[in-house]
């Protein structure tokens, strides 16, 4: 019997091992094909390349102010609860016009800044570039950007204040700057103090055609409280009060008189007050031009306007419009790779037609070039039939039938006086390029999607049969976690089901613990009264949890119990939060009872207040209006008073480090730390307590209906049958997996999370960190974001040790080693399997509509799910945990 086991056991775990090498693989080379960077045209565009059209028009602007402020979304501009008041009265004035830019996904900085400035589409893959302040593989150096073309002008310097995502992109570019960390989420102040502080001395040199100034204030204010924030109206005031110096300095200056002033967002915020993927707010930023020649232009413009829903204001543009729009005013040539269209609302500045018509057809031939330099130049002499060809290549032979008849009838209207006709037919034929190549397939490649996904399914078997040779369950207990896959891996075909994906794990887990209930009522091991009551308990505490937070695409603002009782009830959010701390005290003091009363009851009673009081800090910098009278005169009675928020947290971290390695110390010396519950509970607890840290206030509570999950999760699966063979009355080995692996997921999105990029949460993601550092602050995010999913890892670990506490120590190590295989081969089917569908359907559906706002953010999901979750966390701490479990037991 041993022997075999050992044979089994090697082959299995051969297989597993393989299994979990698979996986990242698989990633790593779909992820090369699926992501690759577009070819780009090579060197910068110049005038004399094009000289059909005669001399360029002369240009209205010499200088350009030009300030990102980060995250403003359209109406906190535009409305009558806006804090930019003097803009306002610019707009009415005539002396700015104000434009609704829509930004497409991903709404964060990176890409949205390569679009700004080069009027090209940027690749999905800036949205993780963007998360790593190191990167300089996405610099724009050797691309052409309106800031190239100003700089080959040779005309002045140029600077640059703010987000140091500029420097990344464009290094060497500027001859002035200083750059702040665009990821420090709990700075509202110094971080725009920093950028301010340059500009007046700036407004006095005469030696610069390019300011740019960055601020980020306004996107961690919205990162931490959401767009309501009580401090969100007083930075608007800010950055408008920075908005009057600047333009009072236009008009009274001699040197500033012809410069151009605009400011904008990169991208919006939702009503969580994050950003990445496609809602209204997200994608609708305000940008507005800025200077008295405006007037001549004679908009006078009514402000402030009504509330909107769609967030449309004004007239709305592309991004992308930016780049020829201000080639046009600035006097530089359009760049070679935009595939935006000039403004026409600036067209009269310039009081000769023919000199519209011309920049119209400069913007029309650059664009032109894009589409040749995709499909070459044999289209605009094919007079091929569309129908026979491939959708996109359909595409581009219209737009190149459209050209020669634009040519045509440019040609009979070259001398015209009123050219108002070809003047729409240019706009019209943009704005079509436009559509065209904004949403132009990706170049895959193809052979690594393939492979990629051929590497998943290779994982997928290799679990299959690691799960099967290692598992004594019988064999339909696998049917449950067979028929999740399955599901799941359907449903990752269709974009409603993966923007509303957590309705299928609430559904899932409910009718799995009712399933258990309904077992265990006709196996009659326990009273009818106990079945019913602890089944009951499960059900509402998960119907409760599911009903905690609002998540997903279509119903993310819809009341949920935050919003309708916690928000509301300050009161009542400060019982269930000191509750949930009373409970860890509790459990600690518990766990530390082998040590001396006096040194557990000090090292519990600290740690608990210290993390208290940082959550209460935290709360009170984050969400003030959540902070009870009560709780802050406690903070007050504190004698941490005036601690910085990271020594707060530092404190709670280097306590629940050292309580965990006095723990684990105590595990591999042989001696319990506790004379009531494990080692491995003691972590469990300590782990707790970090997590309630990492987790946003509102959500704390939700962890004392996890512990009661739990607790009567562990009352059906306790051994009562000292090590026999024959257990009836507990869960087995599959069916904890399979029970974790509902609850991971359950717990991730109750606690807020979704498949958008916009619901990662940041506010928890510099605790303790002064200064940007990529490892911390990944780890805190990760954290952060998968807290619960990372809890019930851990306590699918106790409940199998709970599952075998009698009998397990009492068995050969092969099988105790194959009972923790067995649990990780069936988390790794899961995982493979939902690897390989999301691949899959990311190459079936790599030409849908919603490929870059659905599909890919969900294949993020999956590689942070697959590298993060399971690798790192159910099969690396899960099984430190294990193996500390196994040795204390013995």
């Amino acid at each position: 019997m041993t022997a075999r086991l050992r044979r089994d056991g090697t082959l299995s775990s051969v297989l597993l091992l393989a299994a979990n090498l698979l996986i990242p693989a698989a990633i790593f080379v779909f992820a090369t094909g699926f992501f690759p960077f577009k070819p780009l045209l090579p060197g910068l565009a110049s005038y004399d390349a094009v000289t059909e059209y005669g001399e360029p028009p002369a240009a209205p602007f010499d200088k350009l102010v030009f300030i990102v402020i980060d995250a403003l979304r359209s109406d906190f501009v535009y409305t009558a609860d806006s804090g930019f008041e003097f803009t306002q009265s610019l707009i009415r004035d005539g002396a700015a016009l104000p434009f609704t830019a829509h930004a497409t996904s991903p709404t964060v900085t990176m890409p949205r800044l390569k679009a700004i400035t080069t009027g090209s589409i940027p690749s999905f893959l800036d949205v993780v570039l963007n998360l790593d302040e190191g990167d300089e593989s996405s610099s724009l150096a050797s691309q052409d950007t309106w800031l190239a073309q100003m700089q080959a002008k040779g005309t002045g310097k140029l600077v640059m204040y703010g987000d140091d995502t500029w420097l990344k992109l464009f290094p060497g570019t500027f001859d002035r700057a200083e750059g702040t960390t665009s990821f420090f989420v709990s700075d509202f102040t110094e971080v725009d103090n920093n950028v301010t502080r340059h500009i007046s001395a700036e407004l006095k040199r005469n030696d610069w055609n390019i300011m740019i100034l960055h601020y980020l204030g306004l996107d961690h204010i919205g990162h931490k409280g959401g767009p309501r924030s009580p401090h969100m109206v007083a930075k608007q005031r800010e950055m408008d009060g920075i908005i009057r110096q600047i333009y009072a300095a236009i008009e009274s200056e001699d040197h500033l008189r012809s410069t151009l002033f605009v400011f904008c967002g990169d991208h919006g915020m939702n009503d969580a007050g994050n950003h990445g993927a496609s809602s209204p707010g997200e994608t609708s930023p305000a940008l507005v031009f800025m200077s008295p020649k405006l007037r001549d232009l004679k908009r006078n413009l009514q402000s402030p306007l009504p509330e909107s829903e769609d967030f449309q204001y004004y007239s709305t543009v592309e991004q992308s419009d930016l780049a020829p729009t201000l080639a046009a005013l600035l006097g530089f040539p359009v760049p070679k790779n935009n595939v935006g269209a000039l403004i026409p609302d600036f067209l009269p500045f310039w009081s000769n037609k023919k000199d519209q018509i011309q920049l119209l057809m400069r913007n029309a031939r650059q664009i032109l070039d894009i589409v040749l330099a995709a499909f070459g130049k044999e289209i605009l002499d094919s007079e091929s039939d569309a129908g026979t060809l491939t959708k996109s290549k359909a595409d581009y032979q219209e737009l190149a039938h459209g050209w020669r008849h634009l040519v045509g009838k440019y040609r009979q209207n070259a001398g015209c006086e009123d050219c108002s006709e070809l003047t729409a037919s240019i706009i019209e034929w943009l704005r079509h390029a436009q559509s065209v190549l904004s949403s132009m397939a990706s170049n895959y490649d193809m052979s690594r999607l393939f492979l990629g996904q051929a590497a998943a399914v290779l994982a997928l078997i290799a679990a299959v049969i690691a799960a099967e040779r290692c598992a004594n369950d019988r064999a339909v207990s696998f049917i449950p976690l067979s028929g999740i896959s399955l599901a799941y891996g359907v449903m990752m075909f269709a974009s409603s089901y993966v923007e509303e994906e957590h309705h299928f794990w609430y559904w899932a887990t409910t009718a799995w613990f009712a399933y258990l209930g309904v077992r265990e009522f006709k196996r009659g091991t326990r009273s009818a009264a106990l079945n019913v009551l602890s089944t009951t308990a499960l059900l509402l505490a998960t119907r409760v949890i599911r009903s905690w937070n609002q998540t997903g695409q279509k119903f993310a603002g819809d009341p949920d119990i935050v919003k309708t009782y916690l928000q509301t009830s300050p009161v009542l959010l400060w019982c269930f939060i000191g509750a949930t701390y009373l409970w860890v005290h509790q459990n600690l003091i518990y766990g530390l009872s082998g040590l001396p009363i006096w040194f557990s009851f000090a090292a519990a009673t600290g740690l608990i207040l210290a993390a208290f009081t940082f959550k209460v800090a935290f709360t009170l910098e984050d969400a003030p209006e959540l902070v009870t009278e009560f709780t802050r005169r406690l903070l007050n009675l504190n004698f941490t008073e005036g601690t910085s928020l990271i020594a707060r947290a530092r404190a709670v971290f280097i306590g629940i480090v050292l309580l965990a390695v006095l723990t684990v110390i105590f595990i591999l010396v042989r001696r319990r730390i506790s004379l009531g519950q494990s080692g491995p509970s003691t972590l469990f607890t300590l782990y707790t307590l970090l997590a309630i840290t990492q987790s946003r206030s509102t959500n704390i509570p939700l962890y004392l209906l996890f512990n009661i999950q739990h607790r009567i999760l562990s009352f059906l699966a306790d051994d009562n049958n000292d090590g026999n063979e024959k257990q009836n009355d507990s869960l087995s080995p599959i069916e904890v997996s399979t029970t974790t692996l509902l609850l991971q997921h359950a717990a991730f999105f109750a606690l807020g999370g979704s498949n958008s990029i916009a619901s990662v949460d940041l506010s928890s993601a510099y605790n303790g960190v002064a200064s940007y550092d990529m490892g911390a602050v990944g780890v805190l995010t990760f954290v952060g974001n998968w807290a619960g999913s990372i809890w019930w890892s851990w306590a699918g670990v106790l409940l199998l040790l709970s599952n075998r506490e009698k009998g397990l120590m009492r068995r050969p190590a092969a099988e105790r080693e194959e009972l923790w295989k067995s649990h990780v081969a069936a988390l790794t089917v899961f995982v493979a399997a939902s690897v390989a569908t999301v691949m899959a359907a990311c190459t079936a559906l790599r030409t849908h509509l919603f490929v870059w706002t659905v599909f890919s953010p969900k294949y993020l999901y999956c590689v942070a799910w697959s590298l993060g979750q399971h690798l790192m966390v159910d099969v690396g701490v899960g099984g430190l945990v294990y193996w500390l479990g196994v040795i204390e037991g013995k």
